[in-house]
């Protein structure tokens, strides 16, 4: 049996594909670890980037969208924050087969140079008071540049990561680049965050102290961009020596048309998740401070502790999704978050103890979930058209689910609809099981089991 096999012929009960010999395979351990901090440090610095702006929102909306209610702003803000995530399908259909059939490596690069730029741009960019409505229209043009290069960025790291990693390590090695550098972006932005609040002060920072973790992180991802240089190329000298026929785009995609129900798993994996991280690290932050009024330096410390939390997380639940089954560990983290996404319930009016109990006992289980999907999505695609299969179903779960998740969540509380919201959230998660273990019996898996 092929990659290219129809998935209709594939042997029902099958588990687990044998993949060819990876890159990894043949790396030192130093070149390994090389490799290790060139994709974790473009992961850091695109997550940094894309996360600090949904901190950033509720000082953001003012200066963009102005308005008389005072959630309406923070509102706008986070519209524009879920058309990032629209760009994200458009970037995998262009850039996944490109990466899959000419490599990684100058995909990678482009990804981070599309992020820095967009991001130094908001942090120096005229406002409302100066453009008037062409301030929104160049805040949306920044989101959709970073839309495209997050669209390509985790799913071909992910990709990447498949290949530099030691034989039957890939877990660990995912969960140090998807998991802990990440999420350490995640950390950095909320410390960054933090301590220009607590530097500049509240009134600062909502009159132009927010232009400053943006700039900061313009400028960190061109210092990146070098670094990234140093990567191994993935990818197309892989697929050249191992595929069973000539690769060609044409290929890439009869692959992924031939694993459809993966793909369509892939999605509902990436949503479920991602409704997970966005509403911790961006929804529940910005109710907070629009809706209750907590102080800004407070919550910024509180998702500072989150942070720390997932970046922990990552290269120990990988560890684990090694050394037993990965089908199993993402059963049961996932199966947990269904009842965690209650707990946003208990965060009903102006009390700081409160929001920090949830986002703080809820976090433990969401961060397992977010630094245990990059392995979870890559297991379900074949190395021939994993960056293309990743992309698509990355971009389309964030863009359907990840990012109108705070939106919604502000919405449903200011429509007074408790409870709404939390219910399409744990129905999503308890989807992206059911399509997960679908794709796993047809299809089989491609790492682990």
């Amino acid at each position: 049996m092929t990659e290219f096999q129809p998935a209709a012929e594939a042997a029902s009960t099958a588990q687990h594909r044998a993949e060819p010999t990876t890159v990894g395979a043949t790396l030192s351990k130093s070149a390994r670890t090389r490799a290790l901090l060139g994709l974790g440090g473009g992961m850091t610095i695109e997550w940094y980037d894309f996360a600090i702006y949904g901190l950033m929102a509720a000082f953001i909306g003012p200066h963009f969208f102005p308005s008389d209610d005072p959630i309406a702003p923070t509102l706008s803000a986070l519209i524009v924050f879920a058309i990032g995530f629209g760009a994200r399908p458009l970037s995998a259909l262009i850039f996944g087969p490109f990466a899959d059939t000419l490599g990684h490596k100058r995909v990678l690069l482009i990804s981070i140079t599309l992020m820095s730029i967009g991001t130094l741009v908001i942090g120096i960019m005229p406002t409302y008071e100066t453009l008037g409505i062409g301030a929104g229209i160049v805040l949306v043009i920044c989101r959709l540049i970073q839309g495209m290069s997050a669209g390509i960025e985790v799913p071909v790291a992910t990709a990447a990561s498949m290949e530099l990693a030691a034989p039957g390590a890939q877990g660990r090695f995912a969960g140090f680049v998807m998991g802990s550098f990440s999420q350490f972006g995640v950390l950095l932005s909320s410390l960054i965050a933090f301590l220009s609040s607590l530097i500049l002060g509240a009134d600062v920072m909502a009159d132009w102290g927010w232009r400053v973790p943006f700039i900061i992180g313009g400028i960190l991802g061109l210092i990146v961009l070098v670094l990234r240089r140093s990567l191994p190329e993935t990818g197309a000298e892989h697929n050249a020596e191992n595929a069973t026929e000539q690769v060609s785009v044409g290929s890439v995609w009869r692959s992924v048309r031939s694993h459809w129900l993966s793909l369509l798993a892939i999605v509902f994996v990436v949503g479920g998740t991602q409704v997970g991280n966005y509403i911790w690290t961006a929804g529940l932050p910005n109710l907070a401070q629009s809706a209750y009024g907590e102080d800004p330096t407070a919550v910024f410390a509180i998702v500072t502790l989150l942070s720390v939390i997932l970046t922990v997380m990552g290269p120990i639940i990988g560890t684990i999704a090694d050394r037993t089954k990965g089908s199993t560990v993402f059963f049961w983290t996932r199966l947990l978050l269904i009842p965690t996404f209650f707990l946003t319930l208990l965060y009903a009016s102006q009390n700081i103890a409160v929001f920090a109990g949830v986002v703080l006992g809820g976090g433990v289980i969401v961060a397992l979930n977010q630094t245990l999907f990059p392995f979870i999505i890559a297991t379900l695609m074949p190395a021939l058209s994993r960056s293309t299969g990743i992309a698509i179903g990355y971009g389309f779960g964030v863009a359907l689910f990840g990012g109108t998740a705070p939106y919604l969540l502000l919405w449903f509380q200011q429509q007074g609809l408790s409870g709404a919201f939390q219910c399409y959230a744990a129905g999503l998660a308890a989807l992206s099981i059911l399509f997960y273990f679908l794709a796993k019996k047809k299809n089989g898996l491609y790492i682990g089991r």
